[in-house]
């Protein structure tokens, strides 16, 4: 039976052990007296996964733009031929022209630091929160970190801002009320056991009402560093996001060191970004723990060509113009309600997800279709993801490439006849 040649084939594809599982499960089927003999090796080429790895690519129609769930901010094809590129040997830690070890990462330092001139330097570690336990434990670690008690924030799946710096040695001096926070309040609580002053934008939620914060330009002069977590990556000001932070503005306005993601409004791979003063980021840099948070091959190639490259689709998603939206959405309402579908291009709004922009809405459509047939796309090749409004089934366009409208309207002709009502 791996005779076969189509199962030769996808054992050099996919492995050995995968392509003798599906056949094992069509023998099995064979035992029962669903299949027929000569049927096993058709039902085994046909229960191959695609991949090797489980991971399968998705069409997100939820109109989420960074969605957590999916994977965040998808890769430019830019990104994608950088990672591929670097998957064998690379000279990511070797001078090939001296031929001697190099600094790691520092192509990507290079693009980080033309992206953001006020950085003096930049560093790249796993994510956003490894960037925050970094800093802490290099520049805080049995010492105190100065946070207003209205940053204290919960940043998802249980994980805690307050927890995380604890973690790294370094204890929490508090100030402030949950909705108001001055300067006096910050500068009262600085002293000799100060590591640094710590601002953390609270990208998932808001507070409105009898509020008060205080800038980070506000901070400078309290003699002690200032921290900023901007959370979501903006490199520099988005028009469409005015209550964004970004990193240069941050650190325009005094901040010492800025941490954001690289996977999120920045649109490349999961990553931790440390932006700012020189001696900072060097004592980061240096600290034992940054070897075990440090990136690999593949996010310093994705996250440099993302930089480096041309518009990431994060970024096309966001600047996408509604009426070209509400064009496609009709264009694919029309194809499917003459295939004799239950379809209807509806207004919608997108959201950006990820912690990022709490409460912007983005003008946007999307094709209206019976909540039955959820399940059946999400099941589908490729799956189809939207989101439920009124019991009916929304696919908002924003969060998927113009290019892709074809497949989605061959998937929702292929799982219309298994929807039930």
């Amino acid at each position: 039976m791996l005779a076969d040649p189509r199962l030769v084939a996808a054992a050099g594809r996919l492995g050995r052990a995968t392509v003798k599982e599906a056949v094992a499960r069509a023998q099995s089927r064979v035992r029962e007296g669903v299949l027929g003999p000569e049927e096993v090796a058709d039902a085994a080429v046909a229960a191959l996964p695609p991949y090797a790895a489980s991971l399968r690519p998705v069409l997100n129609m939820t109109g989420v733009l960074v969605h957590t769930n999916l994977g965040r901010a998808p890769l430019s094809p830019a990104a994608v031929e950088a990672a591929v590129a670097a998957a064998g040997y690379t000279d990511v830690e070797f001078d090939l022209e001296a031929g001697v070890r190099a600094r790691r990462g520092r192509g990507v330092v290079c693009a980080l630091t033309r992206a953001v001139p006020a950085a003096g330097d930049a560093h790249v570690v796993n994510n956003n929160a490894a960037a925050l336990v970094l800093a802490a434990t290099a520049l805080a670690a049995g010492r105190e970190i100065v946070i207003s008690r209205g940053e204290l924030v919960e940043i998802g799946d249980g994980f805690r801002i307050p927890d995380l710096l604890v973690s790294t040695g370094a204890s929490l001096r508090e100030v402030g009320t949950t909705n108001r926070t001055s300067r006096t309040d910050y500068a009262a609580a600085v002293g000799p056991r100060t590591g640094f002053v710590l601002k953390v934008h609270p990208s998932n939620f808001r507070i409105e009402g009898f509020t008060g914060s205080v800038g980070v330009a506000a901070l400078t002069g309290l003699g002690v560093p200032v921290v900023a977590d901007i959370g979501s990556g903006l490199l520099a000001r988005e028009p469409l996001l005015p209550g964004e932070p970004d990193a240069a503005t941050t650190l325009a306005a005094g901040a010492d060191l800025v941490t954001a993601s690289g996977d999120k409004l920045l649109g490349g791979p999961q990553a931790g970004l440390l932006l700012g003063r020189r001696d900072l980021v060097e004592r980061c840099r240096r600290h034992p723990l940054a070897r075990a948070l440090r990136v690999d091959k593949l996010t310093l190639a994705a996250l440099e060509a993302t930089l480096r490259g041309p518009e990431c689709p994060l970024h096309r998603a966001l600047r996408a113009d509604p009426v070209a939206l509400r064009e496609r959405a009709e264009a694919l309402a029309r194809e499917l309600a003459a295939a004799g579908a239950d379809a209807r291009a509806v207004p919608a709004e997108a959201t950006v997800g990820g912690g990022g922009a709490p409460g912007t809405r983005l003008p946007s459509a999307a094709v209206s279709l019976p909540g039955a047939l959820a399940a059946p796309l999400r099941m589908g090749d490729p799956p189809v993801v939207g989101r439920i409004e009124g019991g009916r089934l929304l696919l908002d366009v924003r969060t998927v490439p113009a290019e892709r409208d074809g497949d989605v309207l061959r998937a929702v002709l292929r799982a219309a006849p298994w929807a039930a009502g």
